[in-house]
């Protein structure tokens, strides 16, 4: 039977040294202040050049990442392939915006779609739409606000480097995830996702939108695109979250005085994504999902619901999937039992992939409970290695 206590399959890819510096890891990240005096310290230091890059590598940047470029993440794909957990290369560079630097990111993931069908443990490609556009103008788009000639050009060099990747996507026959960005942003990326599934998902599910249901409207976009791909002929692609804007969403709404779009409660979260589980389970005919979740809970409902319904455990429509560096002892004891689940592996150069590590870090102790799950299976997995020694 499943059971996501099982330390000896969810630490089965960790040596002793990597379950200590994960031990230490998420001993220091569980302490709040700690970890932002610790953002402010690194911080500085990266900006100053202060010779901290090599400490970073070895300790957060190896926890989270996979590498600095693709060639240093193919150790961390073959890794985690040997134990049937796949990998989502994540280009993980945030806050840029050029022109060029877009084009660069676009190319980036063209990269790792291109690496996809050379590898067998590489299921999905990822992008992150204010990766390959300039947020403030995705904004306007998504507000209908008018644009100048010189913004309209931009928009049509973001809607091509967009189509761009998912046209190769759909030539590799690789399914490829669009993250999701903050509400008022979202509008412009679900108009898109729309439009690249019209076009490329006729024959299977290739793009994905993601849908964060923290929202309190997500139910009934998952209800009105599954009625549009019925009567369109296409397959609906959609990775399911919980949401990773919380406090800045709740805040805007409150600075700018209109309705939060922001669950309630948590429970209200939980709930809302367990229908949508349900949901999609139920129209798995038209509908793939990528389960996104470090929530134990909604893992094993989605694994009984599969039961339920006498869907085989390695259904290519259904994809369990966390983050790496976390939740280990979900992701490898499902895969352990038969189910297809991949690892987010985020890349980059340290210093612009730092953002990303910082938000990791805060997350870990914003999270009721996470770090103080991880560290409680580490501490029982390395007792356990240490008796079956004696």
């Amino acid at each position: 039977m499943l059971s996501f206590d099982d330390t000896a399959i969810a630490f089965s890819g960790k040596t002793d040294a990597s379950l200590r510096r994960s031990y230490w890891l998420f001993k220091l990240v569980g302490n709040p202040a700690l970890v932002n005096v610790g953002q402010k310290l690194t911080t500085f230091a990266i900006n100053t050049h202060l010779p901290i890059r090599g400490f970073i590598k070895a300790t957060i940047f190896k926890q989270f990442c996979g590498g600095e470029d693709i060639h240093e993440c193919l150790k961390t794909i073959e890794s985690l392939g040997k134990y049937n957990v796949g990998s989502i290369l994540d280009y993980s560079v945030e806050g840029k915006a050029e022109e060029k630097i877009f084009d660069e990111t676009a190319n980036h993931i063209i990269e790792t779609i291109e690496l996809a069908i050379k590898k067998e443990h590489i299921p999905f490609a990822v992008f992150k739409p204010t990766g390959v556009g300039d947020i403030n103008l995705i904004e306007k788009v998504s507000q209908k606000t008018v644009l100048n000639a010189e913004e309209q050009k931009a928009w049509e060099r973001v809607k091509a480097r967009i189509d761009n990747i998912c046209k190769k996507a759909h030539e590799c026959k690789v399914q490829l995830l669009i993250d999701a960005e903050e509400s008022w942003t979202q509008n412009a990326v679900d108009e898109i996702a729309h439009d690249m599934m019209l076009k490329y998902n006729r024959e299977q599910a290739i793009v994905f939108n993601t849908a964060q249901m923290y929202r309190n409207d997500r139910l009934i976009y998952l209800e009105n695109v599954l009625k549009d791909a019925k009567e369109k002929k296409y397959f609906f692609g959609i990775k399911l979250v919980r949401g990773a804007y919380m406090e800045k969403e709740r805040a805007r709404a409150e600075k700018m005085g209109y309705a939060s779009p922001i669950n309630k409660t948590k429970a209200d979260t939980d709930k809302e994504y367990n229908d949508a589980l349900e949901f999609c389970v139920k129209n798995i005919d038209v509908i793939s999902i990528c389960a996104g979740t470090h929530n134990e809970d909604s893992a094993m409902l989605l694994v009984k619901l599969m039961q339920q319904n006498n869907i085989p455990a390695n259904h290519p429509h259904i994809w369990f999937s966390q983050l790496l560096g976390m939740s280990d002892h979900i992701s490898f004891n499902v895969a352990n039992a038969g189910y297809n689940v991949a690892k987010y592996v985020p890349y980059g150069p340290v210093r612009d992939v730092l953002p990303y590590l910082i938000r990791r870090a805060m997350e870990n102790t914003s999270v009721k409970g996470q770090t103080g799950r991880e560290l409680s299976l580490i501490i029982k997995e390395k007792q356990r290695r240490a008796s079956s020694k004696n």
